[in-house]
């Protein structure tokens, strides 16, 4: 959670498609997702800094309240219901009081078949994020990175592979918690590309070569920047790194997001620059989730990787509007927006 924005709110954008667009962000709601990833439990404690406190050395929060959201691929299964769409949601917990806390937290949301394996031995990652006036204090991480017991990743593959079937796109998340290791992302997108339906994936790591083959992949620059080996200060920069991984492992498109919320695209057809609005930067995973989330459901709804990419940037710019991390609503929001 970081402090209050006071972006500068931008005036309503046209957009010479709107009509196209406005209709498949309404078959949104036909739309069934797979969204298979590390989940995690965000949990915030808010208070106030005490004083009088005998070692004055050490901050002390005095704590008022605190908030347990579902994180992770979670938080991208939440845009993806906001907007409309039906989620499958499958992923690995621990079997212990944060699995127990997330697994009621996913499954309580409208819109989800949640398929949360609970590996014994396993802790669930657990994000603690301390907040004073509206500042981060602290961010403390309980976890477990190491890949999940073969056996589960077996299940996981079945549930995965079958589910796909049933669902109109997949969506791989890796946050690095160990749900999409070893050769995992590459035997869930051969399952995609043999059943016939998009897949995107959000990446972790440096390693590109383990999403070879997917439709779309989606990383932030400074990700970019990490993988393509070389520093990417201006857009061009990003269009070429992006090319030249796409042509390395096959991707069908890149869709690289900014800080700021600024989108370059590298498919067949070249490269596409979407500018960000003249906002603040909004905290970078909640831009990233909902940009993801977009595009997935736009590819789902027929859409091609250009278009979606446009409705990904709408939302983005929408979510840079935002004071607090938070989903954008298919109606009230992105409709809106394309309506002007």
């Amino acid at each position: 959670m970081h402090s209050s924005r006071r972006g500068v709110t931008a005036g309503p954008r046209r957009y010479q498609n709107a009509p196209d667009l406005a209709d498949a962000v309404s078959r949104f709601a036909r739309a069934s997702m797979l969204v298979v990833g590390d989940v995690m439990l965000d949990r915030y404690v808010y208070g106030h800094l005490a004083h009088g406190n005998s070692d004055p050395s050490v901050p002390v929060l005095a704590v008022e309240r605190e908030l347990a959201l579902p994180g992770g691929a979670a938080n991208l299964v939440r845009n993806l219901t906001a907007l409309g769409a039906s989620v499958a949601f499958v992923s690995v917990v621990g079997d212990d009081q944060t699995g127990s806390d997330l697994t009621g937290l996913v499954g309580g949301q409208p819109g989800v078949e949640p398929w949360l394996l609970v590996e014994g031995s396993r802790a669930t990652t657990l994000r603690t994020r301390y907040v004073a006036a509206g500042e981060l204090l602290l961010r403390a991480d309980h976890e477990e990175t190491g890949p999940i017991h073969p056996k589960l990743a077996e299940r996981l593959l079945r549930i995965a592979s079958d589910t796909m079937a049933a669902t109109s796109a997949t969506v791989l998340a890796d946050y690095g918690k160990g749900v999409l290791a070893d050769d995992v992302p590459a035997l869930l997108i051969a399952a995609a590309r043999q059943a016939r339906r998009p897949l995107v994936v959000a990446p972790h790591g440096t390693d590109y070569a383990r999403y070879a083959g997917a439709d779309v992949i989606a990383p932030t620059r400074l990700g970019l920047e990490e993988a393509a080996g070389m520093p990417i200060q201006t857009d061009a920069e990003a269009a070429a790194a992006a090319g030249s991984l796409r042509a390395q492992h096959g991707f069908g498109a890149v869709l690289v997001l900014g800080a700021d919320g600024a989108l370059t695209l590298a498919t067949d057809a070249g490269m596409r620059h979407f500018p960000s609005d003249p906002a603040e930067a909004a905290e970078p995973t909640a831009v990233a989730d909902a940009v993801i989330a977009t595009l997935a459901a736009s590819l789902a709804s027929g859409l091609d990787a250009a278009a979606a990419a446009e409705l990904a940037s709408i939302a983005a710019g929408i979510v840079t509007r935002k004071a607090e991390t938070a989903a954008v609503v298919r109606d009230t929001e992105l409709l809106a927006e394309l309506a002007g």
